[in-house]
């Protein structure tokens, strides 16, 4: 079986520290932190002036080892808002890939002791071959009012072929339908994640059965070892998680929903931890890539539900 490790911590793939009147980057690797402060080293919360350089980047001893990092770096400071409860900084992905690709980044936001306030995601869409694009990621509505200096860093990056990332909101995917994964309920070690197809078309659509899965892992290649079973296969009880497969007609603005069910444990050999899975809606439908973070311990099966219709709102 092949197997893929736990991910490690996270290493800092840029880091700003922004402060109640000035900024702080990350020097390079041996080196100390350099300050700038505001007129008279005061800590008020207006927003400086000119424009702040760009941040430095750490990187593990002998380079990094992981290409989806590489794609992105925080470049700089943004700004903040005079009551001290919004910062932001810059940050930009870059290309590597020889198609385009959907990049979703997670960051975290750090009190000057390291302790995580909050964490925010952002998309990407599409970025080409060589080509950078430019974000901007911030704290509105994830910190209260904080005087001291707060971190943000990169904490997870994912990227997915453009025309396999999922299609949450805006113009309806060539397929005529959106897939979509839900987050991750969690529960004495037991993983549930709900799957959604949503038919977006001006046509009926028709699915009998269950999604088709394909699981792959951190570099995005195809994983064998791991059952996926229809139905619960003795992970747990969850209401309707056995019940039969029935044909659904979903007509447009309808949806239908399946769900993926898991457990963490470890009792031997290595944990695998697969964070992609491609959904195919059925036999021959368009697939569509989705990053439920698979932590299987060391189980080696999964659970998958049947496609059933959603009760109209």
């Amino acid at each position: 079986m092949r197997t893929t490790p736990l991910s490690l911590p996270a290493v800092l793939a840029g880091v700003l520290l922004l402060t109640a009147c000035g900024w702080e980057r990350a020097a390079a690797p041996g080196g100390g932190p350099q300050r700038t402060q505001g007129p008279g080293g005061t800590s008020s919360c207006a927003p400086s002036t000119g424009t702040p350089p760009t941040s430095g980047t750490s990187v593990p001893p002998g380079g990094s080892t992981d290409p989806e990092r590489d794609s992105v770096k925080i470049i700089g400071l943004g700004e903040w808002s005079r009551t001290c409860d919004l910062f932001s900084a810059e940050f930009q992905v870059t290309g590597h890939e020889t198609e385009p690709f959907t990049y979703t980044v997670t960051f975290e936001f750090l009190s000057g002791l390291g302790g995580v306030l909050a964490t925010a995601k952002q998309t990407v869409p599409s970025v080409g071959p060589g080509r950078t694009v430019k974000r901007t990621i911030d704290t509105a509505g994830l910190l209260p009012q904080a005087s001291a200096g707060v971190h943000v860093r990169i904490a997870k990056v994912r990227s997915v072929p453009a025309d396999e990332a999922p299609a949450p909101a805006g113009p309806c995917p060539p397929s005529g339908i959106r897939v979509t994964s839900g987050d991750v309920n969690a529960a004495m070690g037991l993983r549930v994640v709900g799957l959604r197809l949503e038919n977006c078309s001006t046509r009926a659509y028709h699915v009998d059965g269950y999604p088709l899965l394909q699981l792959l892992d951190k570099d995005r290649k195809p994983v064998t070892g791991v059952r996926v079973l229809h139905g619960s296969g003795g992970i747990s009880t969850v209401t309707g998680f056995d019940d039969p497969p029935q044909a659904v007609t979903l007509k447009p603005g309808e949806s239908a929903s399946a769900g993926l069910m898991w457990r963490n444990t470890v009792t031997d050999d290595t944990p695998i931890h697969l964070p992609y899975v491609r959904v195919n809606a059925k036999a021959g439908a368009r697939p569509v890539t989705v990053t439920p973070e698979l932590d299987l311990g060391t189980t080696g099966k999964l659970g998958v539900s049947p496609w059933r219709k959603d009760e109209a709102p």
